[in-house]
C-alpha cells in the first residue's frame, strides 16, 4: 500500500520560515514534489525532484525563498521555506510519480499525501 504523510505545516509570521516533511512508503518513485491548493484556487506547483540526475524545478513564485531536498533511500522529501507571504497560505500537497511526465502537471502525478495546512500571517 502506497502511503506519502506529510508533516511540519503550522502558523507563522511573515517573514519567518517552515520545513515541510514528507515520507513515501509502499514503492519507489522517480520525482517527488510539493503543490499547493489556496482556497477557492486551483492547486498549483510549487517545486519537484527528479532522484536520477538531482534535477529541480520550482515555481518562479517559490524561487530563492524555497528549497526542495530529499534522500532517495529514505523517499523522503523535504520543503524548506524562507521569507514567507501571506499569498503562500495554502494546503501543501505532496506528490511522487512513479515516471515520467512533466514536473509541473498535477495531472501526471500518482500518488498524493492527505496536505498539510501552511498560514502565514501579515
Amino acid at each position: 500500500q502506497v502511503q506519502l504523510v506529510e508533516s511540519g505545516g503550522g502558523l507563522v509570521q511573515a517573514g519567518g520560515s517552515l520545513r515541510l516533511s514528507c515520507v513515501a512508503s509502499g514503492r519507489a518513485f522517480s520525482r517527488m514534489a510539493w503543490f499547493r491548493q489556496a482556497p477557492g484556487k486551483e492547486r498549483e506547483f510549487v517545486a519537484a525532484i527528479r532522484w536520477s540526475g538531482g534535477n529541480i524545478y520550482y515555481a518562479d513564485s517559490v524561487k530563492g525563498r524555497f528549497t526542495i531536498s530529499g534522500d532517495n533511500a529514505k523517499n523522503t522529501v523535504y520543503l524548506q521555506m524562507n521569507s514567507l507571504k501571506s499569498e503562500d497560505t495554502a494546503v501543501y500537497y505532496c506528490a511522487a510519480v512513479l515516471w515520467g511526465g512533466s514536473y509541473y502537471s498535477a495531472t501526471q502525478y500518482d500518488y498524493w499525501g492527505q496536505g498539510t495546512q501552511v498560514t502565514v500571517s501579515s
